[in-house]
């Protein structure tokens, strides 16, 4: 038998603790950061703290029907969502992990969760690396500019204004990729075990999480170019300030000396 699993970048992040009070349903896992339910004995739904929510089984009316129900429960909904399909093909012979299916022995829901999981994860990171390509390429413009004229071409406020939401869209990213480690079960079951580091496998996702991180290790590189170039024009305006008042008071005591005017 044959299972879609379908899985959407629908926000930048989902209330859990909120949206887990409001919605009723039979839950088989929860903590801080993931919501597993079975909605009826087929289909099952995966909510995450990193704004995605995947389905199994779920047809487009009913896929439709619970983002909008979750969508109050998000912060900075997407206009256009991210989305993956994968299938599960169960009652196979052997693991067999492909690009777009795989075929397992057993499909119960400490699997299900897994496959959905791994879909989940790689639509994150989608989204990440579409964010990330984002930051870099804006860098990369002032970074540019630096190099041909010699200044920024933002200045002051603006600056740290660009600093600070380049800051903060860094910290959302980061503090989200720790998620996508493997979860406690696989450490404890050898098929999940097995299951999880090929899914990871076909998605490549250690890879992508690894490109991420060198990427925002290159904007972080950037900002702190950027800060200090900040604080040295603070600083020389400040000596400039100086240096006139020490010219005023030079200025004044020689007109003093010469024309005794006090």
């Amino acid at each position: 038998m044959t299972h879609q699993v379908l899985s959407y970048q629908i926000a930048d992040s989902i209330d859990i603790k909120g949206f887990k009070a409001s919605f009723k349903a039979d839950i088989h896992f929860s903590d801080a950061d993931e919501l597993f339910y079975r909605t009826d004995s087929s289909r099952f739904v995966c909510v995450f703290k990193y704004g995605v929510v995947c389905f199994l089984n779920y047809d487009p009316v009913k896929v439709t029907e619970f983002i909008q129900m979750i969508t109050p429960f998000c912060k900075y909904p997407l206009g256009e969502h991210l989305n993956e399909e994968y299938l599960i093909e169960t009652d196979a012979a052997e693991y067999k992990i492909g690009n777009n299916k795989i075929e397992v022995m057993r499909a119960d829901a400490d699997v299900i969760r897994l496959v959905m999981m791994n879909v989940s994860q790689s639509v994150a990171l989608d989204y990440y690396t579409e964010l990330m390509d984002r930051l870099l390429e804006e860098t990369n413009l002032h970074t540019q500019r630096l190099e041909r004229k010699g200044s920024l071409a933002i200045k002051g406020i603006k600056l740290k204004k660009y600093i600070g939401r380049t800051l903060l869209l860094k910290n959302r990213i980061a503090e989200n990729l720790y998620i996508f480690d493997s979860p406690p079960e696989t450490w404890e079951d050898e098929s999940l075990d097995k299951i999880d580091i090929g899914l990871k496998r076909t998605f490549d996702l250690q890879e992508r999480s690894r490109n991420i991180h060198e990427g925002l290790t290159i904007i972080r590189d950037n900002l702190d170019l950027f800060k200090d170039l900040l604080q040295y024009r603070h600083s020389t305006v400040l000596e400039w300030i100086i240096i006139i008042l020490i010219l005023v008071e030079v200025i004044n005591m020689i007109i003093e000396k010469i024309f005794g005017v006090k």
